[in-house]
């Protein structure tokens, strides 16, 4: 049984949807604290007001080899976000707004189709200013027979008391940890204190969830899956990144150390960012990690070719 159909049981989550609404008041579901009222239609930094957005969803192949199994994962891409990363990959969803307001009816229905196909996990992807929805949405589809993992795939810029809503709602979570120094968060996201707000984040998730549990048939079930996008010229700092894994969370955290970086969106103008990652960083990152004590680096993802080093 997934962990949130024992609150919905109980009655807590909808007491956990409740407390998540009322944060859209003057909003406080991320690090930046905006201060939107978006109930009553302010949007705030990240656009979105009391309707959730959808850009797509199904089964995805190209995750994770433990959320992936035989049938893929079940994403459901969410519109905006509230990191502005000027190298995003998808910021046709998360800057320039692709996608469709649906009622929390029909993203429970989006839910449930997934688990029809088949899908090991419902995989939200940058659920973060988003998630009074989707507990709202979550509610519906549980009473309705969602039973499958939930996954909470996020850029990393976590608020504490968002993540304590989560605590026995999520199963498994799989943040970003971009950078090691808030000069980049800066640059490159908009946001001055990403490596402490992330650090903290993280080891809240990790006191939640624990170390990734994967079962017989190699599907995670419950645990922490941290991703770590390697970057140009050092600037995602992945040495300080492997050495806090170690010593402050778990030299256990499953990490995936993805060098598949291109210059997308704003990047080909930022002459730091604006050339792929080579063989060589690629190589050192994984050094440090071994170096650190990481025991469980994802080796299944296979990154695009590197430039020769």
């Amino acid at each position: 049984m997934a962990i949130y159909q024992r609150m919905r049981q109980t009655g807590e989550l909808k007491t956990r949807v409740e407390q998540a609404r009322a944060m859209l008041e003057a909003c406080c579901l991320c690090p930046r604290s905006c201060g939107a009222n978006r109930l009553a239609g302010e949007s705030g930094q990240c656009h979105v007001t009391r309707q959730v957005v959808v850009s797509s969803y199904g089964p995805h192949f190209r995750e994770e080899s433990p959320l992936v199994g035989r049938h893929g994962s079940g994403t459901i891409f969410f519109t905006y976000c509230n990191l502005h990363c000027v190298f995003c990959q998808n910021y046709t969803i998360s800057q320039l707004g692709e996608g469709s307001p649906v009622s929390s009816d029909t993203l429970a229905k989006i839910m449930l189709s997934l688990q029809e196909r088949g899908c090991h996990n419902i995989n939200l992807v940058s659920p973060t200013h988003v998630v009074p929805h989707i507990l709202d949405a979550l509610d519906l589809a549980a009473s309705q027979g969602l039973n499958l993992p939930l996954v909470y795939n996020t850029g990393g810029y976590d608020s504490q008391d968002t993540l304590k809503l989560l605590d026995d709602i999520v199963d498994i979570y799989m943040p970003d940890m971009k950078y090691s120094d808030s000069h980049s968060g800066e640059q490159l996201s908009g946001v001055k204190d990403y490596p402490k707000v992330n650090r903290a984040a993280v080891k809240e998730m990790h006191h939640q969830v624990g170390d990734l549990q994967i079962d017989e048939q190699g599907i995670a079930q419950r645990g922490l899956l941290v991703r770590h996008l390697v970057l140009p010229n050092g600037l995602a700092g992945t040495e300080k990144t492997v050495r806090f894994l170690s010593r402050e969370v778990s030299p256990n955290t499953y990490l995936n150390i993805m060098a598949q970086y291109r210059p997308q969106y704003q990047a080909y103008n930022i002459p730091p960012i604006s050339r792929a990652v080579s063989a060589q960083e690629f190589r050192e990152a994984i050094r440090l990690a071994r170096h650190y004590g990481i025991r469980r680096l994802d080796k299944d993802y296979a990154p695009l070719p590197l430039i020769s080093s």
